[in-house]
């Protein structure tokens, strides 16, 4: 994917009221006990979920960073605008989603909880680099860019789906998007890709993309809805979740591309507390519970078994 810089290394993002499940296998994975998130702040409130019972691993407890240990809780970055990865639940305070529902069950493998921290998107990994967060969980793609600032634990893999209105009335193609009103997150690689297409069609002589970026997915797909756009692209989970709770009202365009896998984001200097990330996972997909709340979120499609500590991309 395309290469960006620190403030804007980043993938994503449907602020969508949903219900959340708990999961299977004993586990408390619902979150409870936030602010909501202030507009246009860089953090927030903060959400802490409960730790299961039954599931710590005291070898991977003892491999944490001595503030987790000392504080009980790991700090985690998230922006939740992204649903059905991550998002508020109906009560504009509680974070919600399969993102932080996978992550309680990781933190609970070491005994301690999850507090998440509302941000804006391409905030969160400065957050992590300064020591304000000890992990980025909000969907990041992995990049070669991305680990050469900090650290990523591979956990499951999405890819890119453009999304439009019933019929595709404005004759969108994704490989000739000239002239037309695009949506996008900021900060994303989607961004990186509709404005390396725009810059194609300029180059062939045509109208450039009447880009419309939104720092939240929410306001991407409303416009979508609205028919301020004529389409948008976002991660798969995402535009497809879009698809579903606006039944009717949007389609998916063409097929999903260029997928890649998210990674939870760490310091540089924590090299040892991804390796027990990774640990942690393999241990959540040995009893099962990976895959339930995958499956209860309807993601399970981009599950993955190879968890690996800053792993090869493309």
């Amino acid at each position: 994917m395309p290469a960006v810089d620190l403030e804007g290394l980043t993938m994503r993002r449907i602020q969508l009221v949903a219900a959340t499940g708990a999961v299977a296998l004993g586990l408390t994975l619902s979150a409870c006990g936030s602010n909501s998130l202030s507009p246009g702040a860089g953090g927030g409130g903060t959400t802490h979920a409960p730790v299961p019972t039954g599931t710590v691993d005291a070898a991977l407890a003892a491999k944490l960073p001595a503030k987790i240990k000392s504080a009980g809780k790991i700090v985690v970055g998230i922006d939740p605008t992204y649903a059905p990865n991550e998002m508020m639940a109906a009560d504009g305070k509680t974070v919600t989603g399969w993102d932080p529902a996978l992550f309680n069950v990781v933190a609970a493998k070491f005994g301690v909880k999850a507090e998440y921290s509302p941000s804006k998107f391409d905030a969160i990994i400065l957050g992590v680099d300064s020591g304000k967060y000890d992990v980025g969980v909000s969907s990041f793609s992995i990049t070669k860019d991305r680990m050469a600032k900090v650290d990523m634990v591979s956990y499951y893999k999405a890819g890119t789906q453009w999304v439009t209105k019933p019929g595709n009335p404005a004759k969108v193609s994704i490989d000739d998007p000239c002239g037309k009103n695009i949506g996008v997150q900021t900060g994303t690689t989607q961004l990186d890709d509709i404005t390396a297409r725009s810059k194609k069609c300029v180059a062939a002589g045509k109208p450039a993309v009447n880009i419309l970026p939104h720092d939240g997915q929410d306001e991407v797909t409303a416009d979508v809805v609205s028919g301020k756009v004529d389409a948008m692209l976002a991660d798969s989970p995402i535009g497809l979740y879009a698809v579903k709770q606006f039944a009717g009202k949007l389609e998916k365009l063409g097929d999903i591309y260029d997928s890649a896998p998210y990674g939870y984001v760490l310091p540089k200097s924590e090299n040892d507390f991804g390796n027990a990330l990774v640990d942690a996972l393999k241990a959540a997909e040995a009893d099962g519970s990976y895959k339930a709340v995958l499956t209860e979120w309807g993601v399970e499609s981009g599950a993955i078994s190879d968890f690996a500590l800053n792993p090869s991309v493309s």
